[in-house]
């Protein structure tokens, strides 16, 4: 079992991400399906059309979690189209459906420790004010119970604790929208019918905390990570009990990177992530009083520490993971190590294989198989026996396909920065057009594996390229702050200009046909690309991109407050400094832009305003730059409904092809979607006055 982590708030996250963890988390890879071998011909896709429902529709199963006892699977399945969670008894087939969500669709599912609850976050169209329900998986009929009730509030950094089967701890900021307090629920009371009964403030924040941990026998709120806006430093504080004082363990200053894993088992000591006197993330054992390093347990030069595995009584490390490019693992433990190489030699080859899920006594295991050419497939691994039993296929029609290898690159920057890239092409013999696909973030990172988007490029007959540009997270401290001060017009973006002048090098791209497509920071540096680099994009695909960056720091959600100042330090001062915002926005170059623009936006996005895609779109058409605008009502930062997903996927490729060439599915508007065209209605409406 992992420890719950300090929740950090995700900044602009990626509308694609890769896995937070590499000993768990959701990854995708075949095990046992019948998968369509590897042709060594340059064509590296099927010729048919992979349809669109193939790639973007729900999956048929995802995220797999073994209940505490072992005698359970609680998974994610569509009902009646929208995804749901469903349980069976692990050993049989029989699903049955627990949750009745009927509209956006249940993303995420885990167990209480008791065994019987089932517990999972919702919002309300997209704007991210999540609320933690809680629904008994062995009553049949039993209606979800939302154990945060309060409007407008969100709910994060829920921890349970085997200790204490009964209680869940969770952070919500309904006393103060800019402050995350932590509250125990009494589960039994909740399920009952008194969920507002069942909550007690356990910890109230004393301000600028932005993740909390706790100490596991005692399941006390020990630990805080606190934020300070003066300076960008984040401290860990800790005390001794739940009426101690807190007190500070380390302080990491701006530059650098650290936080806390978790309390060791002899009470004197800490498990410890930082950077500070070395360029990457090494997990250390710390003095709990001193903050001295007893110990430097793991580390490695290029890349910081991933995941983490901890014995959950110990504390001791049984193995952790890095990854540069592609999956590593050290292992502390033989019997782990020797598990995971059971598991390489069952599993399918060119695989990452992960731990999805485990029982508390670790004999039953849900695991993933990770691979760039396949959907996900998972399976049940006896710890005992060593054997490895199907489990089934997140998307068994992708198995009728072949998809694209992926391969991992290496692109040096003008000033001599090597940087991780990921290649996906649909023809390994010639130039083909290219599309760009930038990550958001921008601290976040791509990873290797089957990425839906890429393959779809690829089948369409374009090569994708996915670059690690400076400023992403994973590669150290200094990597990381090289993207300080570089938006847009700066060493961030040339980067992504680099990255393509590579491609056309290496013969991969066709240098005339070149696309550059991001959602959210991916979204921005498309709008930067089209407007700094207009030369280079023959057009632009901009998913939930911010177009004035003043203007999206003015509008952040208040719980973003404490890291506002952050944001400021990484970005550059835009609230000082008015020519500089103005260097950096790509609103007020429109004059630039050469090539035509597909916007998506939803309307209920509270990270990146409506304003931004209406402002930058409105502007464009007043001045005749060809611009199409597609706007989502019941959407936020992406697209969570299936239907407006391969809505406007199906407008993408058909924007594509026109304007790159490639294949093209017919396209009909799904029954479902809610698209809507502002261009379109600002004409009506101006017509008609």
């Amino acid at each position: 079992m992992f420890k719950q982590q300090l929740v950090l708030l995700a900044l602009f996250a990626a509308l694609a991400s890769g896995p937070a963890s590499a000993f768990t988390g959701m990854i995708a890879g075949p095990v046992f399906g019948n998968m369509p071998p590897r042709s060594l011909q340059a064509s590296t896709t099927s010729e048919e059309l992979i349809p669109r429902e193939v790639l973007f529709g729900n999956p048929e199963y995802a995220a797999p979690a073994i209940s505490p006892d072992g005698k359970y699977l609680a998974f994610l399945k569509p009902d009646d189209g929208v995804l749901n969670v469903f349980v069976r008894r692990i050993g049989e087939d029989v699903d049955r459906v627990v949750t009745k969500d009927k509209v956006r669709g249940i993303r995420g599912v885990s167990w209480a420790e008791d065994s019987k609850t089932l517990l999972y976050n919702q919002d309300k169209g997209g704007d991210e004010n999540f609320h933690l329900y809680a629904v008994d998986a062995m009553a049949a009929g039993s209606e979800a119970v939302d154990l945060t009730p309060f409007e407008g509030a969100k709910a994060q950094n829920k921890i349970t604790n085997k200790r204490f089967p009964n209680e869940v701890l969770v952070a919500i900021n309904n006393r103060d929208p800019t402050q995350f307090d932590m509250y125990r629920v009494d589960l039994p009371k909740a399920l009952a019918g008194d969920a507002l009964g069942a909550l007690t403030l356990d910890t109230e924040n004393p301000g600028g905390v932005v993740g909390w941990g706790t100490e596991d026998e005692s399941f006390e709120v020990r630990e805080a990570l606190v934020i300070n806006p003066a300076d960008s430093s984040s401290t860990v504080k800790i005390r001794d009990s739940k009426e101690g004082e807190w007190r500070e363990l380390i302080t990491f200053p701006y530059g650098e990177e650290g936080q806390m894993i978790d309390f060791c088992a002899d009470g004197e000591s800490a498990l410890l992530l930082s950077t500070i006197g070395r360029e990457t993330t090494a997990l250390l054992k710390v003095d709990l009083k001193t903050a001295e390093t007893k110990e430097v347990i793991a580390a490695q030069d290029n890349c910081n520490v991933g995941g983490v595995f901890l014995d959950d009584d110990t504390k001791e490390v049984k193995g952790v993971s890095f990854n540069y490019a592609r999956l590593e693992r050290e292992f502390f433990d033989d019997d782990l190590k020797a598990d995971f190489e059971k598991l390489a030699e069952l599993g399918p080859s060119n695989a990452e294989v992960s731990i999805a899920s485990k029982s508390r006594d670790e004999k039953t295991w849900a695991v993933s198989f990770r691979r760039d050419d396949g959907p996900t497939e998972y399976a049940i691994y006896d710890q005992t026996s060593k054997s490895l039993s199907p489990l089934f296929v997140s998307s068994p029609s992708q198995l009728s396909y072949k998809f694209a290898p992926m391969s991992d690159v290496r692109i040096v920057a003008r000033d001599g920065l090597e940087l991780v890239a990921y290649l996906t092409r649909s023809d390994s013999s010639k130039p083909t057009p290219l599309i760009l696909l930038v990550h958001g973030g921008p601290w976040a990172r791509d990873y290797w594996g089957f990425t839906p988007t890429a393959q779809w490029f690829a089948n369409r007959g374009y090569a994708c390229l996915q670059v690690n540009f400076r400023g992403s997270t994973g590669y150290g401290k200094s990597f990381l702050h090289k993207g300080d001060k570089q938006w847009g017009i700066g060493t961030m973006q040339h980067d992504l200009t680099d990255a393509v002048a590579w491609a056309i090098n290496e013969g991969i791209a066709d240098g005339d046909n070149v696309c550059i497509y991001g959602g959210s920071y991916g979204g921005y540096a498309t709008l930067a690309g089209m407007t700094f680099t207009p030369e280079l994009y023959k057009c632009g695909v901009d998913i939930v991109g911010p177009s004035n960056i003043k203007t999206l720091l003015d509008s952040i959600p208040p719980y973003w407050g404490p890291l506002r100042n952050d944001m400021l330090r990484k970005i550059g001062d835009v609230d000082a400094d008015e020519d500089f915002n103005k260097a950096i926005s790509p609103l007020y170059h429109v004059d630039k832009i050469r090539a035509p623009l597909l916007i998506g936006q939803g309307a209920n996005d509270p990270r990146v305003k409506q304003a931004e895609a209406d402002q930058i779109a409105f502007k464009m058409s007043e001045k005749g730059i060809p611009v199409e605008y597609v706007l989502y009502p019941d959407e936020g930062h992406g697209w969570a409904r299936p239907d407006n997903r391969i809505d406007f996927n199906g407008r993408t490729e058909l924007f594509l092809k026109k304007h790159l060439g490639g294949r093209a599915e017919s396209f009909e508007p799904p029954e479902g979607a809610t698209a809507t065209f502002p261009l379109e209605e600002r004409q009506d409406t101006a017509a008609k006055v």
